[in-house]
C-alpha cells in the first residue's frame, strides 16, 4: 500500500476556507439587517406622513362649509413662485389654476396652500393644500380638498388624502 505524501499546511487551507465561508455567512446576515433597517425607516416615514395628513385634513372637517378655502394671496404667491416648491405645488395632479379661494384674515393652517411642519418623528414634512370646485355626476357642487405630504426637500409625495365637503353633507 502506498502511504499518502506529507499534509503539512493542509489544516491552514481548511482553516482558511472555513474563515472565508463564515465571513460570506456574517456578510449576508448584515446585509438582511441594513436592508430591514431601510425598510422599517422608510415604512415609518410613510406612516407618520399618512397621520400628518389624516390629521391636516381633519382640520377641514372641523369647518363649516363655507370655512373650507384657501387664501388668495397664498395662492398667488405659490403661483408666481418660480423655484422648485412653486413648481411641485403646481405639477400635483391635484392642481387647478381655479381653486377656492378668498382672503383668509388671519392666516390659519387650514387656509394655507403650502406649508412646513415637524412631524411626531421629528422629521420635517412639507403639506400642499389643494381645493377645487367638482360637480359629481347628477349631483350639486362640491368642494374637494387633497392633502400632500411630502419630504420638506423632495417632490415624492409621501401621503395623499382626498375628501369631499357638500352643503348637504
Amino acid at each position: 500500500m502506498a502511504r499518502l505524501q506529507s499534509q503539512r499546511g493542509f489544516a491552514l487551507i481548511e482553516l482558511i476556507a472555513a474563515i472565508v465561508m463564515i465571513n460570506i455567512g456574517i456578510l449576508a446576515i448584515l446585509l438582511t439587517l441594513n436592508s430591514g433597517q431601510v425598510t422599517l425607516r422608510r415604512s415609518a416615514e410613510l406612516s407618520t406622513a399618512s397621520v400628518v395628513a389624516d390629521k391636516h385634513m381633519e382640520r377641514f372637517r372641523a369647518l363649516p362649509y363655507d370655512s373650507i378655502y384657501l387664501d388668495t394671496a397664498s395662492l398667488d404667491a405659490i403661483n408666481a413662485d418660480t423655484t422648485s416648491l412653486g413648481t411641485i405645488y403646481r405639477g400635483d395632479s391635484a392642481y387647478s389654476a381655479t381653486q377656492v379661494n378668498q382672503t383668509c384674515s388671519p392666516l390659519v393652517a387650514a387656509c394655507t396652500p403650502s406649508q412646513t411642519v415637524t412631524g411626531p418623528d421629528g422629521r420635517t414634512y412639507r403639506i400642499d393644500t389643494y381645493i377645487v370646485w367638482t360637480t359629481p355626476a347628477g349631483g350639486d357642487p362640491v368642494k374637494q380638498a387633497t392633502v400632500v405630504v411630502r419630504r420638506s426637500t423632495g417632490s415624492t409625495a409621501l401621503a395623499r388624502t382626498v375628501s369631499t365637503f357638500g352643503e348637504n353633507f
